[in-house]
């Protein structure tokens, strides 16, 4: 075999961009371009010799020994010193192309026609390449994707970063997050959210750049509105805000803060009166006036009218004058009167068995007291009004009345007149009737007795309260002591 001869770099006559299979395709290439080459400017160490088919169904120009075959060609690493090519030979430190662009091509040992036909179907690539180093193609492939990696990285990157608008209680930034809600954005922020804090729009709303995000704290506001207090809750910065936002009527109302003034975190108290529609009815004549004023004192004070003295007001003055109300002024005028009232005497009764049932004797006679009381007398707009006593003292104790009682039964019978017929004496005396009186009252009872004689006979109090027996057994005692002659005119009828 006759010792090959060498080409020189460049004299393989590859078409560029040939399609695979061609008739003039290059050895080990295809004939097809590399894809990388449009976008990294074919590199070096993009790697076209792994495992490409050699091409096609005939041989490159002035290569008489291998035409019209195809088979894989082998795979060259080059993976530093002492590795082993393709060619049988001890593997350099570099890449031995890249050496061979740095000095003057030798003879090579004598090879075989297959293993030049590779030599020279790599040669040859490297010259449609335009000299471009394998091992540092393979070494800006890494770089490439890694570079690839980054740029796509970056893109999500960018893509998760939002340019957000942040106002928190007035005060707005600008700021960029990667949150995917408002809730996310907020608890990043450092922001607390309390139960009467306002988010809008709410914590579970999905982000997206450009979004605007507005947190308003709540703060507490003890509102005394036209005399009741309650205490409620607003996001309002200024009492104005607060007023507006509650739907208070502040028009022509008394404010004890300014409508300017900043409500702090921890609130405020804020006492608001608006104008009202009030009449006074005084001295006969009605005035209708706007007021905000605090108590119907300084509603009625407002109209012109004054209060002297006693004078008052149909309502409490210190109470708060409501919108529509007529508030009526009583002029009042008054004395004092003592007037002496007399205390009855009590009478107490006591039981005795020396004296006929029936029978009373006052042991102790009742005297009435006196005490001294002293009245106002009040003329109201010209009215008297009913008294109201206001003192009272007792001037003289009043004294018992002590009456005994008999228990005793009396005597059925008095001898000397137990026969006498005392039912005709009573009936011609009084017409038998026991409580009868003469038109002149001085005599009373069945048997007319006068009261000293009925006394004088033991009985007590007057004769016609005493029972009819009573009655009897006293007129017998009386006819033994002196006949018939108590009773002149019927006397005879015994």
């Amino acid at each position: 075999m006759s010792t090959p001869q060498y080409e020189t770099y460049g004299q393989a006559p590859f078409a560029p961009h040939e399609p695979y299979g061609g008739g003039a395709a290059a050895v080990g290439h295809g004939g097809y371009e590399d894809p990388y080459r449009p976008a990294y400017e074919m590199a070096p160490g993009a790697g076209e010799y792994g495992a490409y088919a050699v091409g096609g169904d005939g041989s490159a120009p002035g290569d008489p020994e291998y035409g019209g075959y195809a088979e894989q060609t082998e795979h060259v690493e080059y993976a530093g010193a002492g590795a082993v090519d393709d060619l049988g030979g001890p593997g350099p430190a570099q890449d031995p192309d890249a050496e061979a662009d740095a000095a003057p091509l030798l003879p090579r040992q004598a090879e075989g026609p297959r293993s030049a036909g590779r030599a020279r179907a790599r040669r040859a690539a490297r010259r449609k390449r335009g000299g471009e180093r394998p091992d540092g193609l393979r070494r800006l492939v890494p770089q490439a994707l890694v570079v690839a990696f980054l740029a796509g990285g970056t893109s999500a990157f960018v893509a998760n970063d939002k340019a957000i608008q942040l106002s928190v209680d007035g005060k707005s930034r600008t700021l960029h997050t990667f949150a995917d809600d408002v809730g996310e954005l907020l608890a990043d922020e450092g922001v607390d959210v309390g139960t009467h804090d306002i988010v809008a729009p709410t914590a579970e709303t999905v982000l997206a750049s450009g979004d605007e995000i507005a947190v308003r704290y709540g703060r507490p506001v003890r509102l005394t509105l036209d005399g009741r207090s309650r205490q409620v809750w607003t996001t309002a910065r200024t009492v104005d805000g607060a007023l507006r936002q509650l739907g208070v009527r502040a028009e022509g109302a008394y404010l004890s803060a300014s409508r300017s003034k900043r409500i702090a975190r921890e609130g405020l108290e804020l006492d608001v009166r608006t104008e009202r529609t009030v009449t006074v009815m005084a001295d006969g004549r009605a005035r209708t006036i706007r007021t905000n004023a605090a108590t119907v004192h300084e509603a009625v004070e407002e109209s012109g009218v004054t209060l002297r003295g006693s004078d008052t007001t149909s309502v409490p003055q210190d109470s708060f004058p409501r919108d529509g109300q007529t508030i009526t002024v009583m002029r009042i005028s008054g004395r004092k009167e003592v007037r002496e009232e007399v205390i009855p005497f009590e009478v107490r009764k006591t039981e005795d068995a020396s004296l006929l049932r029936g029978t009373e004797a006052v042991v102790q006679a009742g005297h009435e007291g006196a005490r001294r009381v002293t009245y106002a007398l009040r003329t109201v707009n010209g009215v008297k009004q009913k008294p109201r006593r206001i003192k009272s003292e007792v001037v003289r104790e009043p004294q018992t009345r002590i009456v005994k009682v008999g228990t005793k039964a009396p005597p059925t019978s008095v001898p000397g007149a137990d026969g006498l017929d005392w039912g005709a004496l009573a009936h011609c005396e009084s017409g038998g009737r026991p409580n009868a009186v003469d038109p002149s009252g001085t005599y009373g009872g069945l048997y007319q007795f006068d009261t000293r004689t009925w006394q004088g006979l033991g009985g007590s109090g007057r004769p016609q309260d005493a029972p009819a027996a009573e009655q009897t057994h006293r007129a017998k005692k009386l006819y033994v002591q002196r006949g018939a002659s108590p009773w002149p005119h019927c006397g005879k009828r015994l």
